[in-house]
């Protein structure tokens, strides 16, 4: 079984200062814990670690969290529904992209764009964000989950 480890207020306070950094993030209004190496989930505060435990050793945590983001080399990548959850203070490395490039993006595909930004953006369409995508000198990688993308380029 995969382990769970909660966040201390140190790791937690760690988390936001590259949170910060990265995409002008203040504040993490939940509780977190680390399933695996790399994946940071978002647990209820209404549930003890006790209760959370007791339900981890019959199953599944990451059943009862939300995956929130994935610790990285290079950074903090946050899922889908991170970046929605922080999209009212995400305030910098946003990727804006257009309709084009949306509909790319959604079908998985990487694009190919010169950015004068490296590492980790947020992407967005009008007001929507649509998790986050690794840039390099001439592309933006893509991270959209196989089973979360678009099967036709109709949309």
């Amino acid at each position: 079984m995969i382990p769970i480890k909660f966040f201390n207020p140190q790791e937690k306070q760690e988390l936001l200062k590259h949170l910060k950094e990265q995409f002008g993030v203040n504040e993490i209004p939940w509780n977190l814990a680390k399933w695996g190496k790399e994946r940071i989930i978002i647990l209820p505060k209404e549930i003890s670690k006790k209760e959370i435990e007791s339900i981890d050793d019959a199953g599944r945590v990451e059943n009862i969290g939300l995956y929130f983001a994935k610790e990285d080399i290079d950074g903090v990548r946050l899922s889908i529904e991170g970046s929605n959850l922080l999209k009212n203070q995400i305030t910098k490395n946003i990727f804006e992209m257009d309709e084009k490039q949306l509909k790319n993006w959604m079908l998985g595909q990487q694009l190919d764009v010169p950015t004068e930004k490296r590492g980790f953006l947020v992407m967005k369409y009008k007001d929507d964000f649509l998790g986050t995508g690794k840039a390099s000198e001439n592309r933006i990688t893509n991270f959209v989950p196989k089973s979360r993308r678009l099967k036709s380029k109709e949309i």
